[in-house]
């Protein structure tokens, strides 16, 4: 491939990771939900802001951490890309069995006092994202699952596939609080359940869909 193809094609993955990782109705995601269903889409929309900038420190450490075992990932890239797509398996079956009513009842009974501003919500996001660094392992499955970023890659390419790791969260975030803006009336925690199940749902057809693709020798670039 060429320097532009690889560029797309690490753009690419760099968005679907970014949206992968932010998707999972976590703490942050029932505060986005709550925030944007008590004060309006824009105070959700700049929680999740704070949840991507959360979401990129953690990605760039993660990427820093494997980049110390290139020459390992290289030679182990078969059963990483499996390790990969078993651990977002699991992931995908956790998110499917988390009940996130409980967590959305205890927010929405804690933010109703005032608004606050953007900025205010935006630090609480970030925060809340920042104090789960468990997050480290789902990025090292999807990292490993994508073959994303390696040093054979340019600089300026990684820089872009993070970016765009960032572009696809901040996609999300802005869909989600959108979607939820135009329903809010009809919005009620059963649908956060039911969103929750979706989502896990999702997680797990794609690391299926992983596994199938690496045990037949189809490369994701």
């Amino acid at each position: 491939m060429n320097l532009i193809e690889i560029t797309i094609f690490e753009l690419i993955k760099g968005v679907v990771i970014g949206i992968m990782a932010s998707a999972p109705m976590g703490p942050v995601g029932v505060l986005c939900l709550q925030r944007t269903i008590n004060k309006g889409r824009w105070y959700g929309f700049v929680t999740g802001l704070g949840a991507a900038l959360s979401d990129i420190l953690y990605a760039l450490l993660t990427g820093y951490g494997m980049s110390f075992m290139d020459e390992f990932i290289t030679r182990n890239q078969f059963a990483l890309q499996l390790f990969g797509s078993a651990l977002l398996l699991l992931f995908g079956f956790y998110t499917f069995r988390t009940d996130p009513i409980r967590s959305f009842r205890h927010i929405d009974t804690n933010n109703k006092r005032s608004n606050g501003t953007y900025f205010n919500n935006f630090i609480t996001g970030f925060l809340v994202t920042l104090s789960n660094p468990l997050i480290i392992f789902l990025f090292i499955g999807l990292f490993a699952r994508f073959s994303f970023i390696s040093s054979e890659i340019p600089v300026l390419v990684q820089l872009f596939g993070y970016l765009a790791i960032v572009a696809g969260a901040v996609i999300w975030w802005f869909l989600l609080s959108y979607g939820v803006s135009k329903i809010r009336t009809q919005f009620n925690v059963h649908g956060v359940w039911m969103m929750n199940r979706v989502i896990g749902v999702v997680v797990m057809i794609v690391s299926l869909v992983g596994i199938v693709l690496t045990c037949t020798g189809t490369t994701i670039y």
